[in-house]
């Protein structure tokens, strides 16, 4: 991808923890069904790994757990992000660090209880070190305020231990990979301003995102930046038995503290600026002060959101424990507290079942990959170039170089690389694609729906440092909207028209590439 430059594979989501052990099952069956396992399996493990987590280490009732953990793997926020981000979904380690990390406070085993947090935080830093950066403030805040109130040498001298051992432990492992996302080649520095001003609405903590039964297309459209970005979409009802069970259990310093980390992490998701029900305000937000700040400047601020589904679950779980409690201690109040519970947890949750994720027929592979056709014109000194070049809203040609195991190289790609503005070189900050080119944005303008321009010598010399700083072997155009019109651009710009070849349009430009004097003309 994205020949000669490459892409720098720890800057982006390669999810290698969970890529490689499924390997098998992408050799064997494809990319198409991996995936489609690996985002099915994500949210299983995440609700098996939440259940067993409460129901041994925060509750004894299997109803509480269940019900914590239903709502940890199928939020709102999990259910949008299942659309299209696995690495995301994938949360089936968070449980297990919040126990680890609380475990280090056992007096005697630093070194184990240590090396095994040590190995959770590795595993999930190959999975999503979003997610981790995010789990990691939670869980220092919490400890830091529970360390405070409980006020315990025996397990604060015992934790600091453990997490001395898991610090020096996890750096060890993690230094080389971090040094190639954050310095290695086609690395880059932050996400691009538009991205880091996406903020949540502040209307959409009480609103339900639209794969949600109570929710709508219409009006979550209004709400979040598109449909994998419905983090906040917890709907009134849930908002207020949240605080209702915080207000219930307010004497738990761990229940006051969650409730206070998820009043953070929502005003840290709401951005730099503002929103209410789809309209800016002039109030800054939190993040308006830490957006800038390395490490931070590469979050996506409504993803702070996100983070609050894990401790509405456990706050869920424990108002159940208590009520099942309270239940076995009065039984003349069984009826009542019983019918009580089961009103307000099912008013609160019903409305946020998930609906099916929507799916849709992929554009067939094109018989010239399929075919091995393409082999003539792609070595490992020419790449193929398609039309228009792969960017986020045409990745075909990724599927494509899938399909041969990656064999096929291609120019351009849709992953988070460095900007190389000429303007400005000390600007790294990521794109979605490779930085333009004239060729690329050319194809990209008619694709768009944007007239021809004229074909000139200028436009041409372009077209052809284009060609060679590609290596190009092939240039290749589908079937597709406006493909007339790219059809029609590239030859006038080549001077030679294409070859119908296996379902697509190719030219071969082997020629013009490797000969230093060719012109075209």
């Amino acid at each position: 991808m994205n020949y000669p430059d490459g892409v720098n594979m720890m800057a982006n989501t390669s999810v290698l923890a969970v890529s490689l052990p499924m390997t098998p099952v992408t050799v064997l069956f494809g990319p198409h069904v991996a995936f489609n396992a690996f985002l099915t399996l994500a949210l299983a493990f995440t609700g098996i790994s939440w259940y067993l987590v409460l129901s041994r280490q925060f509750v004894t009732s299997r109803l509480a757990a269940w019900v914590g953990a239903l709502f940890a793997a199928f939020a709102p926020s999990m259910i949008s992000h299942a659309g299209g981000h696995p690495n995301i979904v994938s949360q089936f380690l968070v449980p297990l660090i919040i126990w680890r990390t609380l475990a280090l406070r056992a007096p005697g085993r630093a070194v184990r209880n240590g090396m095994i947090l040590s190995g959770l935080l590795v595993w999930q830093a190959f999975i999503n070190l979003e997610i981790l950066f995010m789990t990691a403030v939670g869980l220092g805040i919490f400890c830091a305020v529970m360390a405070l109130a409980r006020r315990r040498r025996t397990e604060v001298i015992p934790f600091l231990r453990g997490l001395g051992v898991t610090a020096a432990v996890t750096l060890a492992v993690l230094a080389y990979p971090l040094r190639v996302q954050f310095f290695g080649p086609q690395s880059y520095q932050g996400l691009s301003e538009l991205i880091r001003s996406f903020g949540a609405d502040l209307g959409s903590f009480t609103a339900y995102a639209q794969r949600s039964i109570a929710g709508n297309s219409l009006t979550a459209s209004k709400l979040a930046q598109n449909a994998a970005e419905e983090n906040s979409f917890f709907g009134w009802g849930l908002v207020i038995l949240f605080f209702g069970l915080v207000a219930w259990m307010r004497r738990s310093v761990a229940v006051v503290s969650l409730a206070g980390i998820a009043l953070f992490f929502g005003a840290m998701s709401l951005g730099p600026r503002i929103q209410l029900n789809g309209v800016p305000t002039e109030v800054p937000g939190l993040w308006a002060m830490l957006h800038s700040v390395p490490i931070l400047n590469s979050a996506v601020p409504t993803r702070w959101a996100m983070a609050i589904a894990p401790m509405i679950a456990i706050v869920l779980a424990l108002g159940c424990q208590k009520a099942s409690d309270l239940m076995k201690a009065q039984p003349s109040a069984r009826g009542p507290v019983r019918a009580a519970m089961i009103t307000a947890v099912a008013m609160a949750l019903v409305p946020l079942a998930p609906t099916p994720l929507r799916t849709a027929h992929m554009e067939p592979v094109p018989e010239f990959v399929t075919s091995g056709a393409w082999r003539q014109y792609i070595d490992d000194n020419h790449t193929l170039v398609s039309l228009p070049l792969t960017e986020p809203s045409y990745t075909d040609p990724l599927r494509w170089s899938a399909y041969t195991g990656h064999d096929m190289r291609i120019a351009s790609a849709y992953a988070l690389l460095p900007n190389q503005n000429p303007l400005d070189p000390t600007d790294r900050t990521a794109l979605f694609a490779p930085p333009w080119r004239p060729t690329s944005g050319l194809m990209s303008s008619i694709k768009q729906g944007n007239p021809t321009p004229e074909i000139t010598a200028t436009r041409r010399e372009m077209t052809l440092a284009d060609l060679r700083f590609w290596k190009a072997g092939a240039i290749v155009l589908t079937p597709q909207e406006r493909d007339i019109e790219m059809l029609r651009a590239m030859t006038q710009l080549l001077g030679f028209q294409p070859t119908w070849t296996g379902g697509a349009w190719v030219w071969d430009v082997r020629n013009l590439v490797d000969d230093p004097k060719a012109m075209l003309g």
